[in-house]
């Protein structure tokens, strides 16, 4: 059996096919091969229309297929993964109501701090885990009052991944894990949270029926599989947000076992089996795809906001349209510590591990006289790096201590300087692996629809590609960096 795994991203939609069997990637794509734009009609805004999510959905399936050929008949399962904490609200007949409020808009962060303080902060922290801060629930909070009228007509209100599965089967339905990335699951109860509810004036009846992220929760319609070019009644067997699901892509399913990406965002994914939670909610807790009420599993979540985006807008603004290959060599030429100059990455809305507020980005040390846009490059890096080591302190002070990070070889993972730099700043070993969130939600799809018969079993043909270890030799200097660049962001 063949597996169709598709990752709806911010910055662009990916899709993969993978055998079953062997673990094997047989064709892959992504569409747009540019980025997909993020519309802010204001400060601290972030909206995505959700139709143009679908049309680069299909180009991508189409290019996979493409490469397929006849194989593409042996395709058995789709999973969906999809960019966490987004907002998708659809009528009766489920059209769109408006564009969708996504993961990086700091416009609902007054709202969840109004509902800590009503709701109660012992109460949050010990029912949901989290404050509820500048999640979905918040977004729809803000929709509720700013937008009466498109409050009115929703019928129900959604994940990204929630309305491309729509989109696939016809079939309205979220996940578990899901209601809880947004903010709506009592994790003492193993319920949605009544009083979350009642406070922001939420029917119950507006979030979907909830299922497993391993399950089926639909079949691929005849009118989409013939637009797709694929078999009808292919099942929809798996779903998860976009860190959970790439965790589930390394393999990151015990407690005690990290997962990190570094694109748009830079995240840093722990996985425990114990109810734990920061106090400043700088770092959150949600269900990890294969938690049930006999394992407890939940995966604790370090988010940056400004990560790759720093390293993508330098390459739009100052790279002259270099590839980020040629960038990355440039940026190995420059000595660690780039001769004394430091960038801080928090230009892309408000960042939960500095507690909700916009620091946004900035630029200190720079010299005319010696810095060139390699040094520009290599501080970025290097910045993005330090901001995961500042936001790993945090997750060490409620339990995930990692002696091994593990990532896919993708997006700033492709960066010697950022591994290396990474590595070194937290003395932790970094392994790559051969694969990505859409192979990842392929597996996921393979486990979903019973074709693996254990977790393990999903994980044939993944290896490690790349080991990075920490350089004591070069540790000092980003020590020194380090230290520099934290002042930096002390005095903001």
């Amino acid at each position: 059996m063949l597996l169709l795994g598709i990752d709806l991203g911010s910055s662009s939609v990916k899709a993969s096919v993978i055998d079953g069997e062997s673990g094997k990637c047989l064709a892959t794509a992504y569409s747009p091969l540019d980025e997909m734009k993020i519309i802010a009609l204001k400060p601290g805004w972030a909206e995505q229309n959700p139709e143009v999510w679908w049309s680069n959905l299909k180009i991508a399936i189409g290019e996979c297929l493409q490469k397929l050929g006849e194989k593409k008949n042996e395709i058995g399962a789709i999973g969906v993964s999809y960019q966490m904490h987004g907002l998708v609200v659809v009528d009766k007949n489920s059209k769109v109501l408006r564009n969708s409020i996504i993961w990086c808009d700091s416009r609902a962060v007054g709202y969840g701090e109004k509902a800590l303080s009503s709701i109660g902060k012992e109460f949050c922290l010990s029912h949901l885990l989290n404050s509820p801060g500048n999640f979905t629930a918040s977004k729809l909070a803000w929709v509720k009052e700013n937008e009466p009228e498109v409050f009115s007509s929703i019928y129900k209100a959604m994940l990204p991944g929630d309305y491309i599965a729509l989109k696939l089967t016809g079939e309205i339905s979220t996940s578990f894990t899901g209601l809880s990335e947004g903010i709506f699951w009592d994790f003492s109860l193993g319920k949605v949270s009544e009083e979350l509810m009642n406070y922001y004036g939420f029917d119950l009846n507006l979030l979907p029926e909830a299922k497993p992220s391993f399950s089926i929760s639909g079949q691929l319609l005849k009118s989409v599989a013939n637009e797709l070019g694929l078999p009808e009644g292919i099942p929809v067997s798996y779903r998860a947000g976009d860190q959970p699901n790439n965790a589930l892509s390394l393999n990151v399913i015990n407690p005690g076992e990290v997962a990190a990406t570094a694109g748009t965002s830079g995240v840093i994914y722990g996985v425990t089996d114990k109810k734990k939670f920061d106090s400043l909610s700088r770092v959150n807790t949600f269900l990890h795809v294969n938690h049930t009420k006999s394992q407890t599993r939940l995966g604790v979540l370090l988010c940056i906001n400004g990560a790759g985006i720093l390293n993508s807008w330098l390459r739009k603004n100052v790279g002259c349209a270099q590839s980020y290959d040629d960038i990355n060599n440039m940026a190995e030429k420059v000595a660690p510590g780039s001769d004394g100059l430091s960038i801080l990455p928090f230009g892309n809305g408000a960042e939960r591990m500095l507690e909700n507020k916009e620091r946004n980005a900035k630029i200190e040390g720079l010299n005319f006289n010696i810095h060139t846009k390699a040094h520009l490059f290599r501080a970025a890096q290097e910045g993005i790096a330090f901001s995961f080591r500042y936001g790993l302190d945090i997750m060490k002070e409620v339990g995930i201590e990692p002696v091994v990070i593990r990532a896919g070889e993708a997006n700033m993972f492709l960066s010697k300087v950022f591994r290396e730099a990474l590595s070194s700043i937290t003395g932790t070993a970094i392994h790559l692996y051969n694969t990505d969130g859409s192979m990842g939600a392929a597996r996921g799809a393979g486990i979903g629809c019973g074709y693996y018969k254990s977790e393990k079993e999903a994980f044939n043909g993944l290896v490690t590609v790349g080991i990075t270890e920490p350089d004591n030799l070069k540790k000092v200097y980003y020590e020194e960096a380090y230290l520099k660049w934290k002042t930096l962001l002390s005095v903001l």
